[in-house]
C-alpha cells in the first residue's frame, strides 16, 4: 500500500483483511511493504511522507498483521529495490510503458505529473514483486496491467539472461473492490466523502453513511451503480450476502428504509474496526515497538533483496560489489 496516512475500509476489505488471512495459511510465506518510494510519482507533502508510512505500518498491525509471521517493512528502507528496477528498465521500452491505460489515467487526472518516476511505476513494481521471487500479489483488479508488465519483466530476464524469476500472479481477495461512499469508483482518501477511515468513530460513520445518495427505496430492479449500488455493497461485505439479498427483495417489493439501513450498517462497521483500534492505541503506547518491527523487517528484507541483486549483476554480467 502507498505511503499515504491512514488506512481507509477499501484497504482494508480489499487489501489488509485478506492479507491477514495468508499470514495464517502456513502454505504461504508472506512480505508486507508500505510503498513510500511509489508515494513520491505524483505529487506529495515531503514533511509527512515518512509519518504517512508509518502510519500504514501501525494500521498493518493493528488489523492483525504480525512480524513474527510476515515481514513487515518500508518500501525505501531496502535500497536494493532502485537498483534492481534500473535493471528491469533496460528491458522496457517508453513506448510499452505509455500506453498503460493506469498511466494515462494519472495523466488526465493530473496533467503536470509526467514525470519519469510516473512512468516506470510498473517497473518499479515489479522490482518490488520480483526482488523476493513472489508468485502471487494480492492486490486489486486495477493493478493487472502492471502484474502484466511484471510478466513481461520476468519472461525478458529470463530469456535474456537465465534468471529465474516466477510469473506473478494476482490473488483476489473479498472485498478487492469497494465502492466509494458517493457512488462513483472505489473508495479513495483522495476523494472528499468517499471513504470511512479506521480510526473513524461510530458518530462520524454513521455521519458518513447518511450522506450517501439515494433513491425513494423502491424499484423493479436493484441498481448496479450509484450510491444504492455503494451501500448494498457495503452490506455484503460487513454483514453478509443474506443481509445484502434480503434489503434487495425488500427493494423490488415493499421498499428499503435507508435510514434503518445505514443506522444498522454504521454499528456493524463500528463493531469491527473498534478492536482494530484499540489494537492501535496498545501499539502506540509501547515505547520503540513500532520502530523495532520497521527496522527489523527491513533487516530481513534487505537479506532476500541482495542474493536476487547479486544473481541479477551475474547474469548481466555487472561486476559484483567487492
Amino acid at each position: 500500500m502507498r505511503a499515504s496516512g491512514r488506512l481507509h475500509v477499501g484497504n482494508y476489505l480489499g487489501g489488509a483483511r485478506g492479507m491477514v488471512a495468508l499470514q495464517e495459511d502456513p502454505g504461504y510465506e508472506t512480505l508486507y511493504m508500505v510503498a513510500d518510494l511509489h508515494a513520491i510519482t505524483t505529487p506529495y507533502d515531503k514533511k509527512s511522507l515518512a509519518g504517512d508510512a508509518r502510519n500504514v505500518i501501525v494500521d498493518y498491525l493493528s488489523v492483525g498483521l504480525d512480524p513474527e509471521k510476515s515481514t513487515i517493512f518500508i518500501q525505501s528502507h531496502v535500497a536494493e529495490v532502485t537498483e534492481l528496477a534500473y535493471y528491469f528498465s533496460s528491458v522496457v521500452s517508453v513506448a510499452r510503458m505509455s500506453r498503460l491505460p493506469t498511466y494515462k489515467e494519472k495523466l488526465r487526472n493530473q496533467p503536470l505529473s509526467s514525470s519519469m518516476a510516473l512512468l516506470s511505476y510498473p517497473v518499479l513494481m515489479a522490482a518490488d514483486i520480483l526482488m523476493y521471487k513472489a508468485h502471487l500479489v494480492p492486490v486489486g483488479i486495477d493493478q493487472e496491467p502492471h502484474l502484466e508488465v511484471a510478466r513481461e519483466i520476468v519472461k525478458k530476464m529470463n530469456a535474456q539472461y537465465g534468471t529465474n524469476f516466477p510469473e506473478p500472479n494476482r490473488f483476489k481477495t473479498e472485498g478487492e473492490y469497494v465502492p466509494s461512499l458517493t457512488g462513483v469508483g472505489k473508495m479513495s482518501k483522495s476523494v472528499a466523502g468517499s471513504a470511512i477511515s479506521l480510526g473513524d468513530d461510530l458518530d462520524t460513520i454513521r455521519e458518513r453513511l447518511l450522506k450517501v445518495p439515494t433513491d425513494e427505496g423502491k424499484g423493479e430492479s436493484i441498481p448496479e451503480t450509484g450510491g444504492v449500488a455503494s451501500l448494498l455493497t457495503l452490506v455484503g461485505l460487513f454483514q453478509g450476502e443474506e443481509r445484502r439479498s434480503q434489503y434487495e427483495r425488500d427493494y423490488t417489493a415493499e421498499g428499503v428504509k435507508y435510514g434503518s439501513l445505514k443506522e444498522e450498517l454504521a454499528a456493524v462497521i463500528y463493531d469491527e474496526l473498534r478492536p482494530i483500534q484499540e489494537r492501535r492505541k496498545e501499539l502506540l503506547e509501547k515505547p520503540g515497538y513500532i520502530d523495532n518491527v520497521i527496522r527489523e523487517g527491513a533487516e530481513i528484507a534487505h537479506i532476500e533483496a541482495q542474493k536476487t541483486l547479486e544473481e541479477v549483476r551475474e547474469r548481466m554480467g555487472i561486476k559484483s560489489k567487492t
